[in-house]
């Protein structure tokens, strides 16, 4: 799909930010097959028109709670083949760690004070209607925060807790190695340590990296 149009539904309550994204999209090509401003609508959006992602706001009518979260996991379990990128102002850490790891691909979570290029925005987009996973470094620390500590991540070290958020990201060895000023070499030792540590299985694939930690953190 890269480089590709995308068909996206989006789910945002404040009409400004609902209309900036999809014009925001339609001027890079894209098609958006609704716009609406609740949970309820966006489920029936998704049923209708199957797109390839979307976007979903946290809080939306009626309670201002985690409407959005919840409506985001009914996507991924009745439309599995539909993306879902949370954007949002909040991160609801319990509600957000359940829908990775009942999803381990195709989804992605943002925050929207964070996103400072539309460029970037829509590279993560896509990477989630290709079926990857995004993840801001916010989420993450409040993943991690939110989730019991165990003796085995307590043996991470300072730079392993590093990489394993970066692996959260969706970055892979090289661009971790880029980011941190380390050989790719040092990394995949970290990668290795830190997947030993935490009774992990090693994997080539990075949504699987993300949502198995995730999953370890939350289990």
């Amino acid at each position: 799909m890269s480089g590709s149009p995308m068909r996206v539904v989006i789910a945002e309550d404040a009409a400004i930010m609902r209309d900036g994204l999809t014009q925001t999209l339609s001027r890079r090509g894209h098609q958006v097959v609704a716009a609406v401003p609740d949970a309820e609508a966006l489920l029936a959006a998704v049923g209708e028109h199957r797109p390839d992602v979307a976007i979903v706001d946290v809080r939306m009518p009626p309670t201002h709670t985690d409407e959005g979260l919840r409506a985001a996991k009914a996507i991924r379990r009745d439309y599995p083949g539909v993306g879902v990128l949370v954007f949002s102002q909040y991160i609801e850490a319990r509600s957000a760690a359940d829908l990775f790891a009942g999803a381990p691909s195709g989804v992605g979570y943002l925050l929207k004070d964070r996103v400072a290029d539309v460029s970037d925005f829509i590279e993560a987009l896509t990477r989630v209607a290709r079926g990857g996973t995004v993840l801001d470094p916010e989420v993450v620390g409040q993943l991690l925060g939110a989730s019991r500590r165990t003796d085995a991540l307590a043996t991470l070290t300072p730079r392993e807790r590093e990489v394993l958020a970066l692996i959260a990201e969706g970055r892979s060895n090289t661009a971790i190695a880029e980011t941190l000023f380390i050989s790719a070499g040092v990394v995949e030792k970290h990668v290795a340590s830190i997947f030993a540590k935490l009774g992990l299985a090693p994997s080539d694939t990075d949504n699987r990296r993300v949502i198995a930690a995730i999953m370890y953190l939350e289990s």
